[in-house]
């Protein structure tokens, strides 16, 4: 495999790094670090680019708070400057381990998100008969599992920029032995990388030909029960051996059943949303939430829930079925308006 070297300098001149403040204040531009670091924009860029060339740069501490949805974590919110950094990184690194995915690894991958999967896994279900086996596996505490040493030699064998590979690991220090911060741009990147090698003994040791993950979650498809059996020991046994990963839970059950997975309960003929997603919905149209409620038919935008949303906004709260805009009705494809 040919690796990427001398490319540390090339992505921490002032230019790239200005490029990479524009793309991290994206979603950041109602914060005050991205507005404190707007103030002196010239100063800080040349500060940055500084600390990097002279190997002093360390990011500052987190800010950290908890959410509870859809189960409790601690997220580490980086300070913006670091976000700054992360993005430069990101911008560069991110097409060199692309292309060593497998195409059926979805989550925080350009055109691979949640619906993308999920028509990925609709597709190859209805490719079988209802008899037929899907193969359910979940890692345990993923993010907080990740040895740090496997990741680094992962990402070292497509780097061999040893200061680039130290200012990566820099956004993976953690306060426990192992795992790496919920948060970081960085971190969704570490969780394709990790993962990978089993992506690839799934494909090309055990001849999986229906097979998609979501950052932790994994399914088989089109299997009969034995090779259900024998996948999912071969599975664990890699996971512990090679990643020092375990299985929190695994379920193997007929295609003609149906699968929850991405936020979708789908089957060969239809797809729906989970039910606590509609729960969701039903609060956000009762506190006549916007944002919430254009979030919610968006990810309903492909499913047979779709209708009897669009019902309960006509019957439950008729002033923000006004508000919808245009484009938005246009963009997830909702003629029932």
């Amino acid at each position: 495999m040919r690796r990427a070297g001398h490319i540390y300098d090339e992505i921490f001149t002032v230019e790239n790094l200005y490029l990479a403040y524009l793309a991290a204040r994206k979603s950041k531009r109602a914060r005050r670090g991205c507005f404190e670091f707007e103030r002196h924009l010239g100063v800080n860029l040349n500060r940055l680019n500084e600390e990097l060339m002279a190997d002093i740069y360390h990011p500052q501490p987190y800010y950290r708070f908890v959410i509870y949805e859809p189960k409790r974590r601690t997220i580490y919110a980086p300070a913006f400057r670091d976000c700054v950094v992360q993005h430069a990184i990101y911008r560069r690194i991110y097409p060199l381990f692309d292309r060593t995915f497998v195409d059926t690894s979805f989550a925080c991958r350009d055109g691979k998100g949640t619906h993308a999967c999920a028509d990925y896994v609709q597709g190859a279900m209805r490719q079988y008969n209802g008899d037929k086996y899907t193969l359910h596996l979940d890692v345990r505490k993923f993010f907080y599992s990740i040895d740090r040493d496997v990741l680094k030699l992962l990402i070292e064998m497509k780097i061999k920029d040893k200061r680039l590979v130290k200012c990566m690991m820099m956004f993976a220090e953690y306060e426990d032995p192992t795992g790496v911060p919920i948060g970081n741009l960085l971190s969704q990147l570490y969780a394709l990388i990790y993962l990978n090698p089993m992506d690839q003994f799934i494909k090309r040791v055990l001849k999986i030909r229906h097979y998609a993950r979501y950052v932790d979650d994994m399914l088989l498809i089109g299997l009969t029960r034995p090779e259900c059996d024998t996948a999912r020991v071969r599975i664990t046994k890699f996971l512990t051996e090679r990643l020092h990963l375990s299985l929190s839970w695994t379920r193997t059950q007929k295609i003609k059943r149906g699968v929850n997975f991405v936020g979708y309960r789908t089957w060969r003929s239809k797809r729906f949303i989970r039910k606590h997603s509609l729960y969701k919905f039903r609060r956000a149209v009762n506190k006549s939430s916007l944002e919430g409620v254009v979030s919610a038919l968006g990810h309903a935008s492909k499913t047979q829930s779709l209708n009897h949303m669009v019902k309960f906004i006509k019957e439950n709260n008729h002033a923000i079925y006004h508000k919808i805009p245009q484009n938005y009705r246009r963009r997830y494809n909702i003629s029932a308006f």
